[in-house]
C-alpha cells in the first residue's frame, strides 16, 4: 500500500483529537464580547491559543500518520525521511541537468549565430581563392561533407576580382584552359583530405612517423578530358600519404546525361569516406534539367545521381552586376553568404574597395543585392554620376 492511499485512509476516519471548527464556531470566536472592556484583548489572545493549539494538534496527526506509515512499510521513521531526502536529492540534480542542457543549448545558438555572422575578406585575385576555397573545403570534409561542390569566380593568372568579366569568345575550351583547369589542379594541390577510418587503419601501421610526414606533402596533380569540346574534364590528386587521401574533380560537368553517368562511376570509385568534387557545374538546381525528348528520365537521375547525394556548395564566388554595380556574393563553409559591391576608393586613383553590404543564409538574389545598394548612402548615386562628381571636384558621396 502506498503512502498516499495509507495517508487518506487514516484522514477519513473520525479523529477524536482534532476536528474542523465549523462557521457557527468561527462565528463565536469572531465576535468579540460587548459586555467587557478587555474584550478585544480576550478575543486575540483566545484566537492566538487556539490557533497555537490546532498547529500543535496537525503536527502531532502528521507524526501518528508517519508512524504508522513507518510500521505498515515496514521501516523506522528516520528511514523514510532519507527516503524523502533522496528523492528531493534527485529531483534537484535532475532539475540541475535540465538547466545546465539549456544553457548549454542557449550558448551553443549564440556561437552558431556569431559563426554564421562571420564576415570574410573578398579574395583579391585567383591564388587568395584558391587559398581560401581550399581551407572550406578541408573544413567541411572534416565536417564529414565527402561530396562537394565548388564554384570559382573564372580568373586568369594576375586577374583581379574587380572589373569587366571576361567574355572567353573562345568558349567552355578557352575557359577550361585558361582558369577552370589551373584553378582546380591549383586547389587540388592545396588540399590534404584523408579519409578518417582509413587513415586511423594506416596510423596504427605508421611506427616511424612516416604517414604523418607524407599527409603533409602535396599530392601529384593529373588531369583527363571528358570532351575536350565541352572543357570538361576529370583531374586527380594522388596523395602522398595514401590512397584514402586522393581527391577528384569534375570539372565543368553539364546536363548532358554522359556526366550523369561519368558522376554516378566516379561516386562508386572514390567510395563513401573520399572527396569528390564537382568544379563550377554548368546547373544551378534540379530544373536545370529540362524535358529530353531523348533522355526523358534525366530529371530524376540528376535528383538521384547529384542532389541526393549531397554535393553542398561549400565555396563559392559569384560576380556579377547590381544597378550598375559591381557585386559579390561569397560563400565558405561553414559561413553564411556574404554579400559586397565595390567601391572607388577615394584615397586611391583608380582602385576599387569592396564594401559589405550584408549576409544570406541562401544564395543572394539581384533584387536582394539591388535593395541592399539602395539603403546604403555610399551608393545614392550612380557609378557614373559619382564619375561626374569627382571630375567636378565635388564629394562623391
Amino acid at each position: 500500500m502506498s503512502f498516499a492511499m495509507l495517508a487518506t485512509i487514516l484522514l477519513d476516519r473520525p479523529s477524536p483529537v482534532f476536528s474542523f471548527p465549523t462557521p457557527s464556531l468561527l462565528s463565536q470566536r469572531l465576535v468579540p464580547s460587548q459586555s467587557s472592556p478587555y474584550s478585544s484583548y480576550s478575543y486575540s489572545s483566545a484566537l492566538r491559543l487556539s490557533t497555537d493549539d490546532e498547529v500543535q494538534q496537525l503536527l502531532a496527526r502528521a507524526r501518528a500518520l508517519r508512524e504508522e506509515a513507518a510500521v505498515m512499510s515496514g521501516k523506522t521513521i528516520e528511514e523514510m525521511e532519507q527516503e524523502v531526502q533522496h528523492e528531493k536529492k534527485l529531483a534537484l540534480e535532475r532539475q540541475s541537468a535540465i538547466d545546465k542542457a539549456r544553457k548549454e543549448r542557449e550558448e551553443s545558438n549564440t556561437n552558431k549565430s556569431r559563426r554564421d555572422m562571420q564576415i570574410l575578406p573578398v579574395p583579391d585575385n585567383a591564388q587568395a581563392q584558391i587559398q581560401q576555397a581550399a581551407s572550406a573545403v578541408e573544413r567541411a570534409f572534416a565536417d564529414g561533407i565527402v561530396r562537394q561542390t565548388v564554384r570559382f569566380a573564372l580568373l586568369v593568372e594576375d586577374e583581379a576580382m574587380t572589373g569587366e568579366l571576361n567574355e572567353w569568345p573562345g568558349g567552355a575550351k578557352q575557359m577550361y584552359r585558361e582558369s577552370g583547369r589551373p584553378l582546380t589542379e591549383s586547389l587540388l594541390k592545396e588540399i590534404r583530405a584523408y579519409a578518417k577510418e582509413e587513415s586511423s587503419v594506416a596510423d596504427a601501421q605508421d611506427h616511424q612517423g612516416v604517414t604523418s610526414q607524407s599527409n603533409r606533402m602535396p599530392p601529384s596533380v593529373s588531369a583527363k578530358d571528358i570532351w575536350d569540346f565541352d572543357g570538361s574534364a576529370i583531374i586527380s590528386a594522388k596523395a602522398a600519404g595514401g590512397s584514402h587521401g586522393d581527391v577528384q574533380a569534375v570539372v565543368f560537368p553539364n546536363t548532358d546525361t554522359k556526366y550523369l553517368k561519368d558522376i554516378e562511376s566516379i561516386d562508386k570509385d572514390v567510395g563513401p569516406n573520399r572527396l569528390l568534387l564537382l568544379i563550377n557545374p554548368f546547373w544551378k538546381n534540379v530544373e536545370s534539367w529540362g524535358f529530353n525528348i531523348l533522355a526523358p528520365n534525366a530529371k530524376k537521375r540528376a535528383q538521384e545521381v547529384i542532389f541526393d547525394n549531397g554535393y553542398e556548395v561549400t565555396y563559392a564566388v559569384l560576380r556579377f552586376s547590381a544597378r550598375g554595380e559591381d557585386c559579390v556574393a561569397l560563400k565558405s563553409y561553414p559561413y553564411d553568404w556574404q554579400l559586397y559591391a565595390f567601391r572607388e576608393d577615394p584615397t586611391w586613383f583608380n582602385r576599387e574597395v569592396p564594401l559589405w553590404l550584408g549576409s544570406s543564409k541562401e544564395e543572394p538574389s539581384y533584387s536582394q543585392f539591388t535593395e541592399l545598394l539602395n539603403s546604403r548612402p555610399e551608393f545614392k548615386m550612380s557609378k557614373n554620376m559619382r564619375q561626374m562628381q569627382r571630375m567636378m571636384g565635388n564629394d562623391d558621396q
